[in-house]
Formats: structure tokens, C-alpha cells, sequence
């Protein structure tokens, strides 16, 4: 198939439109078998749920041509349980695992030929999302809803090469208790964007959300979760059930502990414990990790080891390691790659 004429090279992080996207629609208490379509614009009525009440939730995973020419996905079946979950939890309909993954395949597919090439560092990005879609004005669950993937090329996360950030302790909590950070609702996104651009402001890369309920132990970010390295070469991630469960994040424990033979730990992390660790870093979907080389803590600062010049060597070995088995250089394990061509 022929690739359309972009220049891979120099694509942003940006929206691109493709040709088709999908379409289901949920009426009268059950999915209609959805469709490809042409047309990227939706609409509603001025009352939908989603304009009146945040009834959305999304998803986000890409599409690549492998070293051998396939365009694979990564895991779909987790973000099609992710989406699930987050359902549940807005009192949304399910839109079943087994029908994700198979919306996800039919939309890539149809936009092969957006899929920038082996090599390039661009990747195409494909986004599941649903939301209320009839009137409300009550305060209700909406009654009707729409599921839709759409899909557009992007560039590298890290253009000109990985520069490790600097993180502020946030003042702002991103999720409650009993909440909804466990979940990929709009509703968490549009909270933190205020936390982003006054960080951005201060000189600051991203934000290190601490727990709301004691404020002493380490979250997440906006959109990453932390993945942290002792001295003695340990990989330890925060456990809390106020923070998004990463693909990502789960990957690379799997990796760590099964291709790097090192020692994996999920448990609290204190934010005063932090001043101890040899390496730190964010890991999520679109730069799968991005090191952290300072964070600051009102005026504090905290050094990690590894510098701000380079990844260290353990997040090193793990990028290396879980990008080889996207790209298809290393072996992955067993329904950990969708082979879509």
C-alpha cells in the first residue's frame, strides 16, 4: 500500500485528520453494529450530556510498522478493559473488550497508509473515546451514547532527542479518595489543566501530584504515571487507587522483571523517600518513559543521580527494552502485539 505524502520526519503531536473513523451509537439500551465513516464532524444537540455534565471517557494507544513490515497495536485488550471500567464507574453502557479491539482494528486499518513507516519515530495515534450524546438537563446519566475511534499521525514525543524534566510538587490534588483518577474520564484531564499551565509558567516540565487524603506519598502526574529505580538497581511504582492503572506502567514491571531479571516493587512511595532513589521516570503512551532528572519541592530541590542529560541506565535498558518488542525486534510475550497487516 502507498503511504500518504507527509513528511514523516517533521510531524508534531498534533491532530491530522485521516479518512475513516468509527461509529457506534447506543439507543434504546443496546449498540447498533457501528460503522467506518467519512465524515470527522460530530453532531449534537445544544443540551447533550457531555456538554452539560462531562459524561466522556477516552482511551489512547497507537498503530506502528514494525521492523519487518506489519502495522501492529500494543495491547488493545487492555485499553478495551480500561474503557470498560471507566464506564462502569460514569454509569456509562459497556461497549464490550472484544468489539474495542475489533473498532480499533477495522479504523487502523482502513487508514493504513496514514501509518508513518519503520524508522521514521512517527507513530500513528488512535483514540477511542464515547460520551452522552442525547439532552440532559437533570442531573442524570445520559440515555443515549456514542463510541468513536479516530486516528491521526504524530511525530516522536521527544523531538531532537530525550531531555530529562523537571517536576514541581503540585499544590492542586488531581484525585479524590473515592474518586475518579483510577479511571480515563475527560472530567480528570480538564481539572489538571489548570496545575499544567501554572507549573509551565514557573519554569516547570510537569507536575508530581501527591495523595489529597495526607498529602506524603507520590501519585502521578496530569497524564503519566512514575516508575521509580533505587541504587541497588530495584524498580518500584506507587501503588494507590487514586491513579490511572498504566499499560505502560504495567509493561514495563513485566519487562523489568521477565527480560531485565531485576526486582519489581508496587508500594506506597513517600515524597521525603524520593531524595533516595538513583532514577526516575514517567511512563505512558506516548513517550513510554520520559526520565525525570529534578523535582522541586517548594523551593527544595531533589537531584536524581542519573542527571538531567541523559535516561538513566535502568529506564535506559527498559525504554530499549519495551520499544524493541513494539517495534518487533525483540520477542514479545504472548498477545502482547495485535498484528493489524
Amino acid at each position: 500500500m502507498d503511504k500518504k505524502n507527509i513528511d514523516w520526519e517533521n510531524l508534531g503531536f498534533g491532530y491530522i485528520p485521516t479518512d475513516k473513523r468509527y461509529v457506534a451509537n447506543f439507543k434504546d439500551g443496546k449498540w447498533d453494529e457501528g460503522a467506518l465513516i467519512d465524515d470527522p464532524n460530530i453532531v449534537m444537540n445544544e443540551c447533550a450530556g457531555v456538554l452539560q455534565y462531562a459524561q466522556t471517557i477516552f482511551e489512547g494507544l497507537k498503530a506502528y510498522t514494525t521492523e519487518d513490515g506489519h502495522i501492529v497495536t500494543f495491547r488493545p485488550d487492555l485499553n478495551g478493559q480500561r474503557m470498560e471500567d471507566s464506564a462502569r464507574r460514569l454509569e456509562m453502557p459497556v461497549f464490550p473488550a472484544d468489539r474495542f479491539v475489533e473498532a480499533v482494528e477495522q479504523t487502523v486499518r482502513a487508514n493504513a497508509a496514514y501509518v508513518p513507516p519503520f524508522g521514521s519515530g512517527a507513530t500513528l495515534y488512535v483514540r477511542p473515546y464515547m460520551f452522552g450524546i442525547n439532552p440532559v438537563i437533570g442531573v442524570k446519566p445520559a440515555d443515549e451514547y456514542q463510541f468513536r475511534v479516530f486516528t491521526t499521525p504524530v511525530g516522536p514525543y521527544f523531538k531532537g532527542g530525550v531531555k530529562p524534566l523537571t517536576l514541581c510538587v503540585s499544590d492542586f490534588d488531581r484525585a479524590a479518595p473515592n474518586g475518579t483518577g483510577h479511571i480515563k474520564a475527560g472530567l480528570n484531564y480538564a481539572m489538571s489543566l489548570h496545575a499544567i499551565v501554572t507549573a509551565h509558567a514557573n519554569g516547570y516540565d510537569e507536575n508530581m501530584y501527591l495523595d489529597s487524603a495526607t498529602r506524603t506519598k507520590v501519585e502521578e502526574t496530569g497524564g503519566a504515571n512514575f516508575i521509580f529505580v533505587t541504587k541497588d538497581q530495584k524498580v518500584v511504582t506507587p501503588h494507590s487507587n487514586t491513579i490511572l492503572p498504566s499499560i505502560t506502567r504495567r509493561s514495563l514491571l513485566y519487562v523489568a522483571e521477565h527480560y531485565l531479571g531485576l526486582e519489581v516493587e508496587e508500594r506506597d512511595v513517600y515524597l521525603d523517600e524520593v531524595k533516595d532513589f538513583a532514577e526516575c521516570g514517567l511512563c505512558g503512551t506516548a513517550a513510554v518513559i520520559s526520565p525525570v532528572g529534578k523535582i522541586v519541592d517548594h523551593g527544595k530541590e531533589i537531584c536524581l543521580p542519573s542527571g538531567m542529560e541523559k535516561m538513566g541506565p535502568t529506564i535506559q535498558k527498559l525504554y530499549d527494552t519495551l520499544t524493541g518488542i513494539q517495534m518487533g525486534r525483540i520477542e514479545a510475550p504472548k498477545g502482547w502485539i495485535k498484528v493489524i497487516v
